[in-house]
């Protein structure tokens, strides 16, 4: 298939999807590709007021599908909480969870719980979404995880003995290229354990190549560079769609643009760096992920009785 786009969704009425950050950018074009083509789609963001624009802009082009707001700040561990439990009341089913929200770049901030901003949010955050909602997501049939990456884990290393940038002089590019390479970590982890339980969860991965959106805020060179290298947004989610929606795409997938260094063009199956397939660092990753957050993903193992883990609160 030369040329996937948002045509080749099809019909998914009767499916439940969540998008992490859908309030803008590439999260806010595949909610919205989404709901067109019949989904139910959680918008899942941390800003009432922008949620609510984006759900009204999505709803004025009278979607076949349906959308909703629920808050969630995925620099709050409590929020993360509050909102699975939400979710978990009110949806007998989730078929697709895309992990979209992220932060890049930005001077050095820290979480609710203390942990450096874009470790906590972009993988953190979405580490504990997953495995919180990762029940009802098993007890779905056929349902997907997509988390998005970025062409940044390319120069990313995982800092075993400082995650959380709290001995070491902070480093804005190195953060989030350690938080990219944590969300492909992630995702070849979660699949292999999900493998090993037998479901039949498909978890994949993409990126948006280089796209125009308000992530690139804290670097004004980017900015100043969207207006000659970037893809519109809604080009920029493909990548994600396909991941999410494209049967032939398989658990383990990374999709990407197809051109040049992957910058722009429609999305196809693209490779990642040796280090994002490193099995050791992803067991490893998993289980300071699983200490830091509290979430010990108790559906991979029936047996396991339920725990009200809480996670570490840090300085």
């Amino acid at each position: 298939m030369s040329k996937w786009t948002s045509e080749n969704i099809g019909d998914i009425s009767g499916k439940t999807a969540i998008v992490t950050g859908a309030n803008s950018g590439i999260g806010y074009e595949a909610a919205k590709a989404l709901a067109e083509h019949g989904a139910r789609v959680i918008l899942a963001c941390r800003s009432e007021k922008r949620g609510t624009e984006a759900l009204q802009a999505i709803e004025a082009e009278s979607p076949k599908g349906s959308v909703e707001l629920r808050l969630l700040d995925l620099s709050d561990l409590d929020s993360v909480r509050a909102f699975a439990d939400g979710v978990l009341a009110d949806l007998e089913h989730i078929d697709l969870l895309i992990n979209n929200a992220g932060v890049m770049m930005p001077p050095l901030s820290r979480t609710a719980q203390g942990f450096e901003l874009q470790f906590g949010v972009n993988h953190l955050g979405h580490f504990a979404l997953t495995g919180l909602l990762l029940e009802r997501l098993v007890a779905t049939p056929g349902a997907r995880i997509v988390n998005v990456s970025s062409q940044a884990h390319r120069t990313g290393k995982i800092d075993f003995d400082d995650l959380n940038w709290e001995s070491r002089k902070y480093k804005k590019v190195a953060s989030y290229g350690q938080s990219k390479l944590a969300n492909l970590l992630f995702t070849f982890e979660l699949q292999r354990k999900l493998e090993a339980l037998g479901a039949d969860t498909k978890v994949a991965a993409a990126h948006p190549g280089w796209t125009g959106t308000n992530l690139q805020q804290h670097v004004k060179l980017f900015e100043w560079m969207n207006a000659l290298f970037a893809m519109a947004p809604w080009k920029g989610a493909l990548p994600t769609l396909r991941a999410a929606i494209d049967p032939e795409a398989q658990s383990g997938d990374y999709f990407g643009p197809r051109g040049l260094t992957q910058l722009n063009g429609y999305p196809v199956k693209v490779g990642t760096t040796k280090a994002a397939k490193n099995e050791a660092d992803a067991a490893r990753l998993w289980e300071a992920s699983v200490a830091l957050t509290g979430v010990a993903y108790e559906a991979l193992d029936p047996r396991t009785p339920r725990t009200s883990a809480r996670p570490v609160v840090r300085a």
